[in-house]
Parts: structure tokens; C-alpha cells; sequence
């Protein structure tokens, strides 16, 4: 059986599928067709077409929600881990109404924070994210959201915090922040459904058991390749949520978008 799957390039999502799609876990006679994108591509690939899984900015699972569930596995979610807004300058976060920004999409989950955080914040631009920062310095834009790698990196470029994006959505729900979530076709037979997310569960358990075992595909993908970077990213953004959503998790996401527990497995 062949399953089409799309996850990102980043490095918790390669950490969390490589024993997956790499043989290191039994599949049960399921064959995993791989693409992998930027999330922006991935979340505009699930608006107009049909993998059978995909990760998703959990800002874009209304649009989709017809057609997908989101799997109790997998998930991007936590606290102190959100998207950051940054600046070459000082900016004042009472400014952010007269400044140009940099956004990694527009149906991801960090404009969808922008727009939570600092709703007067409407001059925006869309890039790939790890052109934002680049930007930024080039005067092409004032300001600019950081996500995945590039939030670990942008003090050694020069660039100034604005506002922490996940700080702010704490402040406000006292919540984990919701980023990403992997979902999975509705029209899939449910048993299949819930092999699928037990599948990606011990590929997880498999990551953590195993840390080293996915250096070597993780950093194949990564944009930003030193160790130190890749293990931030790991340690912030695959957790006990990636594992089981959890309650709280669910609220969280119900918080964000507004869901039913028929949206999820």
C-alpha cells in the first residue's frame, strides 16, 4: 500500500518521520511516497489538492477541515517556542501599524499570530522564510517574522527582537502556542487512519530513543547546518504534544481556530 505523505524540510519534522520513511521502524506493508516543502508550499499543495497525509500551518486547517482530520501525533505545539518578529532598528511595538513586514505566508500560523498579537500590523509582504531575515537587511522591508532555523540566528545577523509572537499568545490564553499539525484525509478507512498516526507515534518514540540515528537526514535538508542550531530547533519544537496533542493541546487548537473533536483522531 502506498500512502502519499508531505512534511517539511525542517528539523523537527525530518527528526520526527526519518525512522518512518528511512526503514528504521516496521511500516506494516505501507509504502510512504515523500515530498517535502516549505510549509507555505505544503499548506497551498493541501488548499488544492489531496495528499493522503501532510503537515499543515494550523492557521490553514479551516480551509482544509472538509477534507482532513488532525492526528493526535506529530503536532508542533508548545510554550516558549513562537514565531519571532524582528527588526534591524528599533521598532516599537505601537509602530508596527506604519512599518512594512515580512510574512512566510499567509495562511501560516505566524501571520495568523500577527494578526492575534498586533491586528493594526497590516503592510505585509509574503516571502520564503528563510529569505526574510535577508530582507530585512537589505531595507526591503522594516521588519520581518522568523520561524524554524531562522529564529535562532537572527542575533548574530544584527537584527533586534521586536516581539516574541508565542510570548504574546501566552500572555493572552496561557496556552501552548499551536504551529503546525500533520493531518490526514477523512475518506481514509478509520482503522487505516489510526495505523497511520501509531506509525508516525513510534517514529517519534524512535527519534527519541534513537537522537543521533536522524542527524544524518535531518542536516541532509536543514537550511541552517551546525549542530547547535539543529538541536535548538529539535529540543523547541518536538516534545510531549508531538507525541499525544493531549488536552490541552486540543484546547489550545480550538483557542486558535476553533475546532470540534470530530476534526481530530
Amino acid at each position: 500500500m502506498n500512502i502519499r505523505l508531505n512534511f517539511s524540510t525542517c528539523p523537527n519534522d525530518t527528526f520526527m518521520f526519518d525512522a518512518l520513511v528511512n526503514g528504521k521502524i516496521d511500516c506494516e506493508g505501507i509504502n510512504f511516497d515523500v515530498h517535502m516543502d516549505d510549509i507555505e508550499d505544503l499548506n497551498s499543495i493541501a488548499i488544492n489538492s489531496d495528499p493522503d497525509i501532510t503537515k499543515l500551518s494550523y492557521a490553514t486547517y479551516p480551509l482544509i477541515r472538509d477534507r482532513y482530520q488532525i492526528m493526535s501525533s506529530g503536532s508542533a505545539l508548545g510554550y516558549n517556542s513562537g514565531p519571532l518578529l524582528v527588526s534591524k532598528k528599533k521598532i516599537y511595538k505601537d509602530e508596527l501599524g506604519d512599518v512594512k513586514i515580512g510574512i512566510p505566508g499567509e495562511h501560516t500560523t505566524a501571520n495568523l499570530l500577527l494578526d492575534i498579537a498586533f491586528p493594526d500590523a497590516k503592510n505585509k509582504r509574503g516571502y520564503l522564510f528563510s529569505d526574510i531575515s535577508h530582507a530585512i537587511m537589505d531595507n526591503e522591508i522594516d521588519a520581518g517574522i522568523l520561524i524554524h532555523e531562522e529564529r535562532f540566528t537572527y542575533e548574530k545577523k544584527g537584527l533586534l527582537l521586536v516581539a516574541d509572537l508565542g510570548a504574546e499568545w501566552d500572555c493572552k490564553f496561557h496556552l501552548p502556542i499551536p504551529l503546525g499539525a500533520i493531518v490526514v484525509r477523512r475518506d481514509i478507512e478509520k482503522d487505516l487512519q489510526l495505523k497511520l498516526n501509531s506509525l508516525l507515534k513510534k517514529s517519534i518514540e524512535y527519534a527519541f530513543a534513537n537522537p543521533l540515528s536522524s542527524r544524518e537526514y535531518v542536516k541532509k535538508h536543514a537550511r541552517e547546518l551546525s549542530d547547535d542550531t539543529i538541536e535548538q530547533h529539535i529540543n523547541m519544537f518536538v516534545n510531549k504534544y508531538s507525541l499525544d496533542i493531549a488536552d490541552d493541546g486540543r484546547n489550545a487548537v480550538n483557542r486558535l481556530i476553533g475546532t470540534t473533536n470530530s476534526d481530530f483522531i
